[in-house]
């Protein structure tokens, strides 16, 4: 599936949620629970990820796209270490669902940008920077020859000696 919007990338919207998890959790701490270090950091951290894919995503090749993958990722990779550090500090244990929740949403961001990026770093595709008129129309005329050739193959009788399997 191609994505038009970095809005619509689920990696995107599983960083947003961890995002606004992390703003919730911190907000709910009184004063004083973590340092002021520790609180922003964490909030740095996990707002980086959903603003690093968006920032590759616009940026036109993949090469810089996969770049800033790697950044979000070790943003996700950030957080949730912290949260292991935190749930075992003596004034959190109320906390330690919401941290366990936030440590998982890390998690899956850290696996979901980790095989994009691999998808990308053995793909061909260099980027939207990259499409030339001319490669566009390629693309469109191979794409046009593979759906006709599709058609025509489920278009013949089981059997057919011409018939290739799906």
């Amino acid at each position: 599936m191609t994505y038009k919007r970095f809005e619509d990338l689920p990696v995107w919207q599983t960083a947003v949620k961890l995002a606004e998890m992390v703003d919730d959790f911190s907000r709910s701490l009184d004063r004083g629970v973590l340092t002021f270090s520790q609180r922003d950091q964490i909030e740095r951290a996990s707002l980086s990820v959903s603003n690093n894919i968006a920032e590759g995503f616009e940026r036109g090749t993949s090469k810089e796209l996969i770049a800033s993958l790697c950044i979000a990722s070790g943003s996700s990779g950030e957080v949730w270490p912290m949260t292991h550090f935190f749930k075992n500090g003596p004034y959190l244990t109320d906390h330690r669902q919401v941290l366990k929740a936030i440590r998982d949403l890390a998690k899956s961001c850290s696996k979901q940008l980790s095989a994009w990026a691999n998808h990308l770093q053995n793909s061909e595709i260099e980027g939207r920077r990259h499409l030339t008129d001319r490669k566009k129309e390629a693309f469109n005329q191979d794409q046009k020859a593979t759906s006709f050739l599709k058609f025509v193959n489920d278009s013949l009788p089981d059997g057919h000696p011409a018939k290739r399997p799906n």
